[in-house]
């Protein structure tokens, strides 16, 4: 990026910061999450390193805390307020430290202290008694809301001893605090509090303390600046200690640890445990405990050497798009992908979101350069949610689709009713390839070993053309591949063996029928096996099958004691009406249609054919339910941490219970892990009831074991 371009990136983003800011810490409004807030600041800090000569006094990474409103008088705090360098990844913490441990002597020992979601404030004591408290402000002058601070009973009038202190710590608003005043705002018919840092901060700043006293606000306390007590605390530690000695409420999981490695494993707890807690943390404020080796280190122009501030990973942030491109699916859907500047967002490092189709993309008005918030919660793929148009240059572009599809350039169409562009030709090389990746994953056959790249290669060496020839390789074909040796032949040839047999279900979803998804397949393979027909002629049947399909002359091997085969599902799959599989409970009108047109095609039932003849064989094990959650259906929703997302699923399915992807009205309860994203959200605008992980677990009679953080 050369100078003058820089340059006018950097004015459109101090521009927009600056705006948010005055919203989030004068009115008490977000806009956008702190998450995007704060992925806006690193992109400028980066862009003013690289270009120092453009930095300027009132950019708004020159300031500590914020703008003041106004409202309040201000008063000079006794000692200047910092604030602390954010890092966003174990790695930064490990480079944080190693860039300490130059400074100083000797071992270095941590204090960890959760980063708790509310409105830093500091407060003044004489011989002992309250005297003012002030916000952080600029860091130099902080209003004086000592009204609304002493009607926290949390906050002591008086200490324990007639000591003369300035400290420092975070008011906030409990959850159920922040539920029972959104309560009363919707019975006021005014707008709910967004978060609990914007109703702490909103409650602080009322002029009537009686208002901020039915807030029911807390607080905790865990910094100290000027004090009387010269000699008695020389550690962070010993700080925390003294206050609780004092009267000085202060929140109890902190720890001391030894190393970086134990500081690390302290904020990857918390962050899956942050659910259980009353309050919202937003990370961890890691601190060099000893007070010597913090002075040694000293001060950056803007923030201490000696602590850090860890945030959780985010859901949204902010990042560039450099292009849109176009993906071609294994039913020939064509879907536009965002490729963005590579941006980290829920502890992993993104480089492409969808786009979803033609409407979205002019709904939501995206165009190549533009600025936007993605999201990705959990494990779901990362999606742009909104344009910052603020942050336009007027150089972005406008993209158009093709007339053609972008692998093959056969031409694409757009049936009525439908939002996605589809390639017309079945024998498009993208749609083999994503049909085949399809047909192994964990999902569907889960073929241990064969990824996507491994699939590419074996169509480009015409060893595969569908998925019955996966399981015709042998151990010398993939001798002939780059990078294969004996061991790994031999493991994959094990794993395709060990999947001929998979379950219904799976093996429903493996075949790609459009529209038909995890728990349709699981729905349909359960109305199949209940109404099953037996296919008493499999001989004469296979016989029969046209000699290019025959095997190559392979003798032919059947299974008489297979409970459900793929030869009976034909003659299921066939012995129903259109009418009767659109009324399978959970299938409906149109998925209900592609299933009939799919299983009475002639090309798909020799398919089918052909896949029982390389020895696939069906389990139908997994389809016997216990009924004990049937009528209920669930909603996942971030990281489960005692089994992985795939293995919850199936254990709602064998419990009679039913799987969605998204949150509607009709869902009986969302199961909440860590991290949980917008579902959340929606849950709780539409009163369904939440569950946190384990809750769901000791619900049913036979739940696996879950381990402890």
């Amino acid at each position: 990026m050369d100078q003058k371009i820089a340059q006018l990136r950097i004015e459109k983003l101090r521009q927009k910061i600056n705006e948010l800011n005055y919203k989030y810490f004068v009115l008490d409004e977000s806009e956008v999450d702190e998450s995007v807030r704060d992925s806006l600041k690193r992109e400028l800090i980066e862009l003013e390193t690289e270009f120092p000569q453009l930095i300027t006094k009132d950019s708004p990474t020159q300031r500590v805390g914020s703008v003041l409103s106004g409202k309040f008088k201000t008063l000079k705090h006794l000692s200047p307020k910092k604030s602390l360098s954010d890092v966003f990844s174990d790695e930064e913490i490990r480079e944080w430290s190693e860039r300490i441990k130059k400074l100083v002597n000797g071992p270095i020992e941590y204090v960890c202290e959760l980063k708790i979601d509310g409105l830093n404030i500091t407060i003044q004591y004489e011989k002992g008694l309250l005297q003012r408290a002030l916000t952080r402000g600029n860091g130099v002058e902080g209003e004086d809301v000592t009204h609304s601070v002493k009607t926290i009973e949390s906050v002591p009038l008086r200490l324990n001893e007639e000591v003369d202190m300035e400290v420092s710590g975070e008011v906030y608003m409990p959850k159920k605090s922040l539920e029972l005043l959104n309560k009363e705002q919707k019975a006021k018919n005014l707008p709910p509090f967004a978060n609990p840092r914007n109703a702490a901060a909103g409650s602080i700043r009322q002029l009537d303390p009686i208002i901020a006293a039915s807030r029911k606000l807390d607080m905790f306390f865990y910094h100290i600046d000027k004090n009387s007590l010269t000699g008695r605390i020389k550690s962070q530690e010993e700080t925390l200690q003294t206050f609780q000695k004092l009267g000085l409420k202060v929140c109890e999981h902190y720890k001391k640890v030894g190393t970086i490695d134990e500081v690390i494993k302290y904020c990857g707890q918390w962050h899956k445990k942050r659910q259980n807690l009353g309050y919202e943390i937003d990370g961890v404020v890691i601190k060099v405990n000893d007070f010597t080796q913090q002075e040694v280190m000293g001060f950056t122009a803007k923030a201490p050497r000696y602590a850090i501030a860890y945030k959780f990973p985010a859901e949204k942030v902010s990042t560039q798009i450099l292009d849109i491109i176009l993906q071609v699916g294994r039913t020939g859907a064509i879907t536009p992908v965002a490729v963005m500047k590579p941006t980290l967002v829920a502890g992993s490092v993104v480089s492409r979101a969808t786009l979803h189709n033609e409407d979205e993309i002019h709904k939501k008005d995206v165009r190549i350069g533009d600025t936007v918030i993605i999201q990705k919660a959990g494990d779901v793929i990362p999606e742009v949610v909104e344009v910052l148009k603020d942050l336009r240059t007027g150089k972005e572009k406008e993209f158009k689709f093709p007339k053609t599809c972008p692998v093959c350039e056969s031409a694409i169409v757009r049936q009525e009713g439908e939002s996605a562009y589809r390639c017309t030709n079945i024998d498009c090389y993208a749609v083999k390839k994503e049909g085949l990746g399809h047909f192994v994953s964990k999902k569907a056959f889960d073929i241990d070993g064969l990824g996507d790249k491994l699939v590419v290669q074996l169509i480009d060496e015409g060893l595969i053309q569908d998925p019955a020839d996966i399981f015709r390789v042998k151990k010398e074909d993939l001798l002939t591949l780059d990078l294969f040796q004996d061991k790994r032949a031999e493991n994959l040839i094990t794993s395709i063996e060990k999947a001929k047999k998979v379950s219904l279900d799976h093996f429903l979803f493996a075949l790609g029928i459009r529209f038909l998804g995890e728990q349709g397949s699981y729905d349909l393979a359960k109305f199949l096996v209940s109404h099953a027909k037996k296919s008493d002629q499999k001989i004469e049947r296979l016989k029969a099958i046209s000699s290019q399909d025959s095997l190559f002359g392979e003798d032919i091997v059947v299974d008489e004691k297979e409970e459900f085969s793929i030869l009976d599902l034909i003659e299921t799959a066939k012995s129903f009406s259109l009418e009767d599989i659109t009324n399978v409970d959970g299938i409906g009108d149109k998925t209900g249609a592609v299933i009939y047109e799919w299983f009475n095609n002639p090309p798909d039932q020799k398919y089918l054919e052909k896949l029982y003849r390389v020895g696939i064989v069906l389990s139908t094990e997994s389809l016997k339910s216990t009924g004990q959650l049937s009528g209920k259906s669930f909603v996942l929703t971030g990281t489960l941490t005692s089994m992985t997302r795939d293995q919850a699923k199936e254990l709602i399915k064998k419990n009679g219970g039913k799987i969605h992807s998204s949150v509607t009205k009709d869902t009986t309860f969302l199961v909440v892990g860590e991290n949980p994203g917008s579902k959340l959200k929606e849950a709780e605008k539409l009163g369904i009831k939440v569950i946190t992980e384990e809750a769901f677990y000791s619900s049913i009679t036979s739940p696996p074991k879950i381990s402890k953080a």
